[in-house]
This record gives C-alpha cells, structure tokens and sequence, in this order.
C-alpha cells in the first residue's frame, strides 16, 4: 500500500496565494528545487505548453527535496527571482506556495490543489530522470491516481525511466503520444511520454560549475 501523506498546514483558503487559475483551465505542474533554475527547465516547461495545450504552467519553487542532500540550497527568495528571470513567459507562473502551507512531499502538495481548485484541470509534469526513481516518492500511486502526468524524455533517461518500477506498474493507463493534447481532460490515472529536442542542462552541472570556475560563480 502506498505510505499515507505527511501532516502539513493547511490554511483557509483565500490566505494562500496561488497563481491564476479557473474551473476549466488546463495547467501544468512543474515542481522542484529549481537550484538554479536554468534554460533547460525552460525548455520542458514550453514543450509541455505546446504539445500538452495548457492554458499556463506553475514553477513550484520547493521548499527542499526530501530525496536529495540540502546543504548547497540557495534561499527560497534567491531561487524565486532566478526562476522568474529564467521563465521568461507570461504563461508560466512561478510560485513557492508549499513552503506557505507546510507541504514536504508532492502527494500532499497536489491534495491540496485538488481541494482548493476544484474543476481546474491539472497535470503533473516531470523529466524522465525523476520517472526512474517516482517509486521512491511517497505516496506514488496516490499521486497517479489523483492527476494525469506528462514525462518529459532527458538524455540519458529514456531505457531507465520506462524500465522503472513505477512506468511498469503504470504501463496500462499511459497513452500515445499522438494523443497528448487529450491528457489534461483524461481521468487520473493517465500518462504520456513525450519525445523531442532534449537539454543536457542540469542544476547539478550548473552548480559544479560554479564551484570550479575562478570567480568562484560570482
């Protein structure tokens, strides 16, 4: 069974500030650390514009991955304001709600949206390296099953995300590729793989760059 959602605040609606969003809307969810946030988190985020027809996608800004080490986090402010310079399109919002309402892990995250915009029509989207490790998030099935998902192919990922405990488990409810614009209107559980151009950009190559270059990344 999967492993119930942490306890987190939940605050009356109306004291959180989310991003636009309406009954009918279809938008895309796209969290992570975003530490820093580069063109290649760009690059999904449009590609999953265009060929999922959103209406919008939100950045969600994470307060820290539970999954991964903490120590070279940058500030929630600093990563907010490379995120907003990096996106650099009216369609993508940035946000770092979960911090607001004590999330830790996206299974809550999602609950809560589910709760506070009912009728909006919302899709996970993650790259294909988060796909091959998505049985190691808690409550993942849960998380299948309460929103439809879009994995966006990386270099190197594509054999090790669709091998992946999860993308085997999960191999009956993922559709053609052909049929993507249809994903956001599907009921959960449906995925899509979509290929295309991929970036090699990664916030841990960025950040090793930074440690090794003379200015020390200033």
């Amino acid at each position: 069974m999967s492993a119930p959602p942490s306890r987190f605040r939940i605050m009356p609606s109306g004291l959180t500030r989310l991003p636009p969003a309406a009954p009918g809307m279809r938008i895309g969810l796209y969290g992570g650390s975003f530490n820093p946030a580069h063109a290649g988190h760009r690059h999904v985020s449009l590609m999953a514009l265009k060929r999922l027809r959103l209406d919008r996608l939100w950045w969600i800004v994470t307060p820290g991955n539970p999954l991964k080490d903490t120590g070279e986090l940058a500030s929630t402010e600093m990563r907010m304001a490379q995120a907003r310079e990096i996106a650099d399109d009216p369609r993508i919002d940035v946000t770092a709600f979960e911090g607001e309402i004590g999330a830790r892990y996206t299974v809550d995250t999602l609950a809560y949206l589910k709760r506070r915009c009912p009728g909006v029509h919302f899709v996970w989207v993650m790259g294909a390296d988060n796909l091959a490790g998505f049985h190691r998030w808690r409550g993942w099935r849960r998380i299948a099953r309460m929103m439809p998902m879009a994995i966006i192919d990386r270099p190197g990922w594509t054999l090790r995300a669709m091998n992946a405990r999860s993308a085997q488990a999960l191999s009956k409810w993922r559709i053609e590729e052909g049929r993507a614009t249809a994903l956001a209107g599907l009921k959960a559980p449906a995925w899509v793989f979509l290929h295309g151009p991929r970036s090699h950009l990664s916030s841990t190559m960025l950040r090793r760059m930074s440690r090794t270059s003379p200015s020390g990344g200033r």
